[in-house]
């Protein structure tokens, strides 16, 4: 599994990728985790705002994302 973390380095785009990371570990899921941080990069998948969570190249969420959010996502990936 890819996960994308969309976002220029904020304080929520740090919360996002802790959030994944610990979900990650939680549910026991091999994930490539990035960090993307160039902004012609991150319009490429048609963002307006960020931190943007992409897994497998789907944008699935944008914004704040609680842990609950997030780890539901991986989930159900």
């Amino acid at each position: 599994m890819e996960i994308k973390i969309l976002g220029g380095g904020c304080a929520n785009c740090t919360v996002l990728y802790n959030n994944v990371k610990s979900a990650c570990r939680e549910l026991n899921v091999d994930a490539n985790v990035l960090k993307i941080q160039e902004y012609e990069d991150i319009m490429k998948y048609g963002v307006m705002s960020t931190p943007a969570l992409v897994i497998n190249e789907k944008v699935v969420g944008v914004g704040r994302l609680s842990y609950k959010k997030v780890r539901g996502l991986i989930e159900n990936e």
